[in-house]
């Protein structure tokens, strides 16, 4: 048994409940690992589009499309990994429906608006802007579901 501190003393956290808080823990950080990764190929988009701007010609062009479109992927993945990690959310007591719907409509909006969007260098700004907020967003959420594992 896993025990944490309640203000009336010690109540067991059985080891489902630990499992759970692990899984949802996983589950964020696969989230983060695709969010940082989509923050990173939009830095290097935005890089190359700067230069693109400036004369850099058409390798410099080629270029930002190409981590566009790995950042578009990576996004794609976030997505998926952000689904999952709002169901692993679910089993965890203590996170009620509107916190992960919350959530999801932010992951909703955020994925879907950027995508179809992503071809000006003002809306790279945008994206890296919004993935900061996600990555502060699935963090938070993750350090108190270690703190609640660690009692």
């Amino acid at each position: 048994m896993i025990y944490r501190l309640r203000r009336k003393g010690y109540i067991a956290m059985n080891e489902i409940e630990a499992r759970e808080i692990r899984e949802a823990i996983d589950a964020a950080d696969n989230a983060l690992n695709h969010l940082r990764s989509a923050r990173r190929y939009l830095d290097s988009a935005g890089n190359w589009g700067l230069l693109d701007m400036f004369g850099g010609g058409l390798i410099s062009g080629l270029m930002k499309h190409s981590k566009m479109g790995d950042a578009e992927r990576e996004i794609d993945n976030a997505r998926y990994a952000l689904q999952k990690f709002s169901k692993e959310l679910r089993d965890v007591s203590g996170y009620s429906s509107i916190h992960i719907n919350d959530f999801l409509t932010f992951a909703d909006f955020f994925f879907d608006g950027f995508v179809a969007d992503i071809l000006v260098q003002s809306q790279i700004s945008d994206g890296k802007r919004q993935c900061d907020d996600a990555i502060r967003r699935v963090e938070s959420i993750r350090a108190e579901l270690q703190d609640k594992l660690r009692g």
